[in-house]
């Protein structure tokens, strides 16, 4: 192999594998924090997060090896061609055949390499998902109870308990409320003072209950009520199996099929399904081949944009490619076209364009020049020069110069300091841009079928990704001011400017005030980003996205959440409310039950029930019809029917219970944590969101923490290029999410408390990064 080969071969691979890293990268990262929860609220080890990282890359190798073979020909005939050696290698006798044959050893590798893990590696990693996904299903939910909850993770049961206090192998709960909902229209009451729990399996809990007592209706006859009271009782509290356990983008075992299980499967009667999957395990890896017969003619004319041309070219392909792709197989599911045809019609369509973009670089023709010619045409910005009086001017300074004034700039901001931002910013933007438009394509990919299955107009897929777009702004800053620092300081160093700025006094902590200056003015916009635009267009695109999914309009309500903590009031006595329907628009309960309880020992006082209750506006107060009312006092109860009545001591009126089912990214600081007191209030668990309060002000702050980071990293590189810096970013990126990710998930389940569940690796990273600028010579 010569030298030249190896050069241009070279020069491909090192923006294939980076190009790899970072599609899997941002392809990874938006499940990654459903991952981390899953394994951490199984109480996993990190062997098991690591099995499940390992075990999902084959699915999404599957999807970046052709766009990285795809970007690489690319990038790296693209810089081979703003260098102007493309038209040196041409001018010395090389065709372009020449860079077809280089470039398709790349392609074949890829191909190779893609179907190695279609074919074998990815099915064996999807069934080993599958079971992990069984075994933690099937495993103890391994959480603390938090009081003043309730509680609906238990097998046909609510738990309600007011305080809980922590023991030597088990957990001592006081005051302790617990429904039998076997029968949801008639659920057993089961009260006690205290409480000892202790793991008795893997699927249950055992609790022995002091001083309490259960209640029990016969449905279908109130006035048969049975109570009994205990001193001291055992009952074992089942754990039901833990819903949604999906540890990848995998939702059905056909991708866990060997391929021979696969093939024989295509001759069943649902044979269609399977054959589709058997294609797609070909066409995928085959990509690679039809993508380079199209990248290898448009990287070679990218004479002036250059890597930026090159990425632009990578976005259109990629997004041109996977919308035919994904097209062709909901057709063919539609049984509009035959599954070979569906799945294949991606590499046809591209196969033939590649071969005549080939055709028209061989044989000069205009399409390919138009082509050239529309990517060459950069505007050149034109600086109006005024000539008039220029040569007196001229003759006048040779006997009598201008005086210069000097202007003392102060110590900042000085020219070196507008340089260096300058450097930065510019990266900041390239690689922010190009980030999010990257995961807007991959988002249009995963709804290209609901686009097509549910007739959306493109103006509402346009409205949705416009306003998914702020979120992903949001998401990706931190990285790109990472990736920003790392190559700027990366190529300052290279170019030993570093070296020269030290030489004439300027030292490292002077050097970097301008990147962190920069990078607490973004932390800054980022809170106010999040605290005034990003709530509203987080709210649209939820909205636009139940429309392109089918998905009847968000409701806002908590259809499930039918058990409602009152209003505590001292002195005075506890409600409870159970309802099986609650009409926000009439304000009106359907099958309203009411238990009444005495704060200070919990055992109930009173019982209500109405099959329906209405607020009425006039007098502010629930009527109650068709009821009855059961007055408790330890063993013995009174019992009367009532057709329409109203109780003074209930005062919760009906704004108290249209709870909005909003999501944390839909809310800004101060709303969230006056709607997280109001859900308190009303005994709702509201750990989740108080992770998300205190990640609201840690979040922004990382942006100064990467940039702090990235500069030892960046000096520490020595004269490696940028891709160099990339990937060090890209790593560092990674690293940043799976901690902030475990630690938020360890928050969620209540294994932390929230503000260091939010502000841990915010502090790790940034002892990380100053120890590391502290030890770098200056």
């Amino acid at each position: 192999m010569r030298i030249l080969t190896r050069y241009i071969l070279g020069e491909i691979l090192s923006y294939t594998l980076i190009g790899c890293a970072i599609f899997t990268f941002i392809l990874f990262m938006r499940d990654l924090n459903h991952i981390l929860e899953a394994v951490v609220r199984n109480s996993s080890t990190f062997e098991s997060i690591a099995e499940v990282f390992v075990f999902n890359l084959p699915n999404t190798f599957k999807v970046t090896i052709p766009m990285a073979v795809l970007v690489g020909i690319l990038l790296g005939l693209s810089r081979l061609a703003a260098d102007s050696e493309i038209i040196a290698m041409r001018a010395s006798g090389l065709g372009i055949g020449y860079f077809v044959r280089v470039a398709s050893v790349v392609a074949i590798g890829g191909t190779l390499l893609g179907l190695v893990n279609s074919l074998f590696i990815a099915p064996r990693a999807n069934r080993a998902i599958l079971e992990m996904q069984q075994e933690l299903e099937t495993s103890q939910a391994s959480y603390e109870i938090q009081p003043r909850v309730f509680y609906e993770d238990f097998r046909n049961a609510v738990l309600y308990v007011q305080n809980v206090r922590g023991g030597t192998g088990a957990s001592n709960w006081d005051q302790v409320f617990m429904a039998d909902v076997t029968d949801p229209g008639n659920p057993i009451i089961t009260t006690a003072a205290s409480a000892t729990v202790v793991n008795d399996s893997t699927l249950e809990l055992l609790m022995r209950l002091r001083d309490g007592s259960r209640h029990e209706t016969v449905a279908g006859q109130p006035t048969q009520y049975n109570i009994s009271t205990f001193q001291k009782t055992d009952l074992p509290l089942s754990l039901s199996p833990q819903s949604e356990m999906h540890l990848g983008r995998m939702d059905t075992a056909i991708y866990a099929l060997p391929m021979r299980a696969l093939e024989e499967r295509t001759r069943g009667p649902d044979g269609r399904r399977f054959l589709l999957e058997l294609h797609t395990r070909f066409s995928y890896p085959v990509a690679c081949l039809v993508l380079m017969l199209v990248g290898v003619p448009l990287g070679v004319i990218s004479r002036r944009g250059g890597k930026s041309s090159g990425l632009v070219f990578t976005v259109l392909l990629v997004l041109l490619y996977y919308i035919l792709s994904y097209t062709g197989i909901a057709l063919s599911r539609q049984g509009k076209l035959s599954p070979f045809l569906g799945v294949w019609m991606a590499n046809l369509l591209f196969a033939a364009g590649g071969s005549f973009l080939l055709w028209q670089m061989a044989s000069g023709g205009r399409v390919l020049s138009s082509i050239a010619n529309l990517v060459s045409r950069a505007p050149k910005p034109r600086i109006p020069v005024k000539t008039n009086g220029a040569h007196l001017s001229h003759l006048l300074e040779k006997f009598q110069p201008r005086s210069v004034r000097i202007v003392s700039r102060g110590l900042f901001p000085r020219l070196l300091d507008a340089y260096v931002v300058r450097e930065f910013f510019g990266m900041f933007v390239l690689v922010l841009t190009s980030f999010v438009m990257l995961m807007l394509v991959f988002t249009f990919f995963e709804l290209v079928g609901d686009i097509i299955r549910n007739h959306i107009a493109l103006g509402t897929v346009g409205d949705y990704l416009f306003n998914l777009a702020p979120s992903m702004v949001y998401q990706i800053t931190p990285l790109a001011v990472l990736i920003a620092a790392l190559v700027t300081f990366g190529v300052l160093n290279r170019h030993s400017e570093i070296v020269a700025m030290k030489a004439t006094g300027i030292s490292l902590y002077r050097l970097v005030v301008p990147i962190v200056s920069i990078s607490a003015v973004l932390a800054i916009c980022l809170f106010m980003f999040d605290d005034y635009y990003l709530p509203s267009a987080n709210r649209r695109q939820e909205a636009l996205r139940s429309t392109i999914k089918g998905r009847p309009p968000q409701t806002f309500l908590h259809p499930e959440q039918k058990w409602m903590f009152g209003q505590s009031r001292p002195g005075e006595q506890g409600h409870i409310f159970y309802y099986q329907f609650f009409d926000a628009d009439d304000d009106a309960f359907v099958n309203l039950s009411i238990f009444e309880f005495n704060p200070s020992t919990f055992a109930l006082s009173r019982r209500i029930f109405a099959s329906r209750a209405v607020w009425d506006e006039r007098t502010e107060t629930w009527r109650f019809h068709n009821g009855w009312v059961r007055n408790i006092e330890g063993n013995n109860s009174e019992y009367s029917e009532f057709t329409s009545t109203s109780f003074a001591e209930i005062q919760e009126d009906p704004g108290y219970f249209k709870k909005e089912n909003l999501q944390s990214q839909e809310m800004n600081f101060s709303q969230l944590d006056g709607y997280i007191r109001d859900l308190r209030q009303s005994g709702f668990d509201t750990m989740r969101l108080r992770v998300a309060l205190w990640h609201k002000l840690a979040y922004p702050l990382i942006a100064i923490v990467m940039a702090v980071l990235a500069i030892p990293f960046a000096l520490s590189m020595g004269r490696r290029g940028s891709l160099t810096g990339i990937a060090v970013a890209i790593s560092v990126a990674l690293a940043y999410w799976v901690v902030d990710g475990l630690f938020s998930a360890m928050g969620n389940v209540n294994y932390l408390p929230a503000a260091l569940a939010a502000w841990s690796p915010d502090i790790l990273f940034g002892l990380a990064g100053g120890y590391l600028l502290l030890r770098t010579p200056t």
